[in-house]
């Protein structure tokens, strides 16, 4: 075996083999077992192997390979010569397309003679091409476990039960439409997975697998399931969400040794009493209470739930006891199932603006929408109502899940989540249900892993790297508790970059919490991957670091000599008593936590640019945005057409959630008072996956009717974070670090202003106007020629909005063709002329400024109607009449 290893280039000081390729984590050989499954050219080094070594590679026992390797087709000829194989894995998924999906392999079929390992007992032929299922494994006498997921399996062989043996079969994600009746002979059969398939009927024979403990058939069509499951005495977990069902069998429930039913998101209207009364059923998703069709004058007809689409003004409605579905003009949909409330219910919503001071974010955690506020706080529904939140989709580096988060009004919680692709639109939504209102956002977070942790023990592996295991043993508790498990890859890229040392690499990044503050009464035993080009033929224990991270992730401290480390020719394994984060390093530096610091918070990073555009027809309407460096030439190329502007800033690096500020200078100023304008500065929000983008309008003090100004917008950072690593902080203080980047600005020469002559402007003469009211505020001829400035190329926009016709839009467009000024004066004035006398109309033009998109302009209204309110108050309390006004209510009162 030393030969062949030597053959295999995995014996090397160096960690590189005679042919230069580097000794790769999985892929070794060690006594019986050959692992060739991540070398890209595993099936080449096993024909080498074979030709020139071929009595020691017949001994082999555990053999992995590629099934996305271009020599598979080759290297399946001499497979039926290894007598003694135990274990044959032959996986496609090794690779991804440039999309990030995996690819399957090329695997279509089994040599015939294939069923002469006698000896196999375990096959994994997973992610590759299988239309059928090869009659050769029919034909393997000692086969019990047999992994064919992620396939095309259209139907499986009638013979099928002839696997007397069998006690694991996955045929997850293919395209069975039915089982074969001799399904029901494979008498020993303890777990079956049949889940994402096509399956519209059950076999009764399924009733015949006596030893099944784990029976998977989500996601499938199935509308009904045989009354013989009630055969399944050793049952101890039944999952059947996400299929068609619209009854059950009450006999499921006498199954003694049933811990978990999963009925979720069926067409249940109704579930028999003795299901309902289990403990461990979950329901969610059905359309329970729903009306039935009923007869209604002779006629077939069923009761519809009323639907409500809300435009974007609009922020709130009512929830009658007959149920409602609700769509907000945002995209965020309800659904109200009938008896949900038991009283006609208003319910107010708004979208907030996330604040880092308040929406706390955990590490790697990706912000994907706005927080949704919905009212009553705290207001119980009878039943579950469902919410759908559009979101932005990740573009994370890591693995991640979306969820939907909660505020209870003194933390937040992630709600079980459920996420789809709308087909025609593309867009991304994620799906809860709830049964009260209070505060919703949806996070992108590390894919989180978790079980409950009986006091007989369990295990608990990580779907991200499976790897990666938690071994919990008995007497490990005496109450039950629930752990957590999370996984952050880590590329030896990435560290490489990063420490600028070829010499270090690390493990995943594991994460452990549970909901108990007590330590575990026996030692948890953890196994973690050995890092990259790392295996037990060439490991230097001195240069094998286990690092311990506190709760925030800021400190790493070096364990190594504390624990047990125990090394497999894959795997470290050690022992702990309470849970934290947990590194696994390979490196020649002696201070290694500071080098794990340094990459953690590296992990944590954005490099993002900064732009300031100014829209091409009105320069003084500058649109200043922060953006991720691989967003920056997609958003530049959507822009171009309305607006010009600088190169974009140099690269900075940005945590999730920092605050940062825009200030302009050298004679530029911004235009008017904003609520998120702290002493002349607009303050921003990082969020990765957010627009972090404002549009405001600048002036000049500058006299510019003689030249143009040359200004420039800078950028500052903000308040430090509560979560930024203290030595990320500690380099960010002083006055120095916190410039981020200048841009410049230009103005052009000023035209002669449109309200510097109340006269006739370009042709049009307009009779005084007064829109509003003394007591509301008015707004007066001047006001509407400033509000005219702003409004630039969304004239047509916001004519609409106003209730103008196209025919209109069109005239005035036609009319004035060749002169914009002209157009927006034409639009307004005339849609003011018609409107004076409504006591609304003020009102209706700031929702018609904030449909259009111009919020910018809608707040100069608010802020000059404000300004008017304030003055008519003022002239009221001079002349003494509110004191009277006063006086007269009191008398009234008494």
């Amino acid at each position: 075996m030393q030969k062949m290893a030597e053959l295999l280039g995995l014996r090397d000081e160096c960690g590189e083999g005679t042919s230069g390729a580097p000794a790769l984590a999985g892929s070794c050989l060690a006594d019986n077992r050959l692992n060739l499954d991540v070398y890209p050219d595993g099936c080449c080094r096993f024909l080498q192997l074979f030709k020139e070594r071929q009595g020691e590679v017949v001994q082999v026992e555990f053999l992995r390979l590629s099934s996305n390797d271009c020599l598979l087709d080759t290297t399946l000829g001499s497979l039926p010569h290894l007598k003694h194989l135990k274990s044959l894995v032959l996986k496609g998924g090794h690779a991804r397309d440039e999309f990030g999906s995996y690819q399957h392999g090329s695997l279509t079929s089994l040599p015939p003679d294939f069923g002469n390992l006698r000896c196999l007992t375990h096959l994994d032929l997973s992610f590759n091409r299988l239309s059928t299922l090869p009659s050769c494994i029919l034909h393997l006498p000692s086969l019990r476990v047999l992994l064919v997921s992620h396939n095309s399996l259209v139907t499986l062989p009638e013979d099928f039960g002839c696997l007397r043996k069998l006690t694991f079969f996955s045929a997850m994600k293919n395209q069975l439409k039915d089982l074969p009746q001799s399904i029901g002979e494979l008498s020993v059969l303890q777990n079956l997975d049949l889940s994402e398939n096509a399956l519209e009927l059950l076999p009764e024979e399924v009733g015949n697998l006596h030893n099944c403990t784990e029976l998977d058939l989500s996601g499938n069509r199935l509308s009904s399931i045989p009354d013989s499951l009630a055969n399944l005495k050793s049952l101890r977990r039944l999952h059947l969400h996400s299929n068609l069902l619209v009854t059950v069998p009450a006999s499921l429930a006498s199954l003694p040794d049933l811990s978990r039913l999963d009925l979720q998101n069926n067409c249940l209207r109704a579930i028999p009493a003795e299901i309902q009364a289990l403990p461990f059923v979950h329901i969610r998703g059905n359309p329970l209470g729903e009306t039935e069709p009923s007869l209604q004058a002779g006629k077939s007809s069923t009761r519809r739930l009323q639907r409500l689409f809300l435009a974007s003004g609009e922020g709130s409605f009512t929830v009658t006891s007959e149920g409602c579905r609700v769509v907000l003009a945002c995209g965020i949909h309800f659904y109200f199932p009938p008896g949900a409330a038991s009283d006609p219910l208003r319910i107010y919503f708004r979208s907030l603006t996330p604040d880092p001071q308040w929406v706390k974010l955990r590490h790697h955690d990706v912000l994907l929408s706005r927080v949704l506020e919905l009212q009553p706080h705290g207001v119980q529904f009878q039943q579950e109502v469902q919410i759908w939140m559009p979101y932005i989709s990740p573009q994370t580096r890591h693995q991640h899940e979306v969820v939907v988060r909660t505020f209870s009004g003194q933390s937040w919680s992630d709600l079980r989540t459920r996420v789809k692709q709308k087909r025609k639109s593309k867009k991304c939504v994620a799906h809860c249900c709830v049964l009260h209102f209070s505060w919703f956002l949806v996070v992108s977070r590390l894919v989180q892993n978790e079980c409950r942790v009986p006091a007989e023990g369990t295990l608990l592996f990580s779907s991200v790297d499976p790897n990666i295991k938690v071994i919990f043993p008995p007497g490990v508790t005496k109450e039950p508790r629930s752990v957590k498990l999370q996984v952050l890859p880590v590329s030896a890229e990435e560290i490489e970059e990063i420490t600028a040392n070829a010499g270090c690499r690390a493990s995943p990044l594991l994460y452990l919490s549970q909901d108990s503050t007590v330590d575990f009464l026996k030692p948890v035993r953890i196994q973690l991957p050995l890092p990259p080009g790392v295996t037990g033929l060439n490991l230097d224990r001195s240069r094998l670091h286990i690092l311990h991270g506190d709760l925030e992730g800021q400190t790493w401290n070096d364990i190594t000599s504390e624990v047990v480390l125990e090394f497999t020719h894959l795997y470290a394994v050690f022992e702990v008593t309470h849970f934290s984060w947990y590194w696994l390093w390979y490196t020649t530096k002696t201070y290694i936590g500071g080098i794990a610091k340094k990459v953690y918070e590296r992990l944590r990073l954005y490099q993002v640019n900064f732009i300031a555009l100014q829209r091409k027809k009105d320069p003084e309407q500058v649109l200043l945005q922060c953006v991720p460096k691989h967003k920056v030439d997609p958003v530049l190329k959507k822009l171009q057409d309305r607006y010009r502007g600088p190169e974009p800033s140099d690269m900075v690096e940005m945590f999730e959630g920092e605050q940062f500020f825009a200030a302009f200078e050298r004679g530029i100023s911004i235009d008017m008072d904003r609520p998120d304008c702290v002493d002349g500065r607009l303050s921003f929000i990082f969020y990765s996956h957010l627009k972090n983008m404002k549009e405001i309008y600048v002036t000049s003090p500058v006299d510019r009717k003689c030249q143009a100004v040359k200004g420039q917008v800078s950028f500052y950072r903000g308040a430090v974070p509560d979560s930024i690593p203290e030595d990320a902080s500690r380099r960010r203080k002083g006055p120095d670090s916190l410039w981020l980047a200048t841009l410049p600005i230009k103005l052009p020469q000023l035209k002669p202003r449109w309200d510097e002559n109340p006269g006739p402007l370009y042709g049009f003469s307009f009779p005084p106007l007064n829109l509003g009211n003394a007591e509301t505020g008015y707004l007066t001829q001047a006001n509407l020629l400033s509000i005219a400035r702003r409004v630039g190329a969304d004239w047509q926009s916001i004519g609409l909005n106003l209730g103008l016709t196209y025919q209109q839009i069109e005239r005035i467009g036609y009319n004035n063709r060749e002169d914009l000024n002209k157009q927006i004066l034409d639009m307004l004035f005339s849609w003011a002329q018609q409107n004076s006398e409504d006591p609304d109309c003020v009102s209706k033009l700031i929702t018609a400024m904030k449909e259009s998109g111009r919020q910018d302009i809608a707040d100069e209204i608010e802020a000059i109607i404000e300004l008017g309110r304030q003055k008519y108050s003022e002239s009221i309390r001079r002349v003494g009449l509110e004191q009277e006004s006063s006086a007269e209510d009191s008398a009234i009162a008494m």
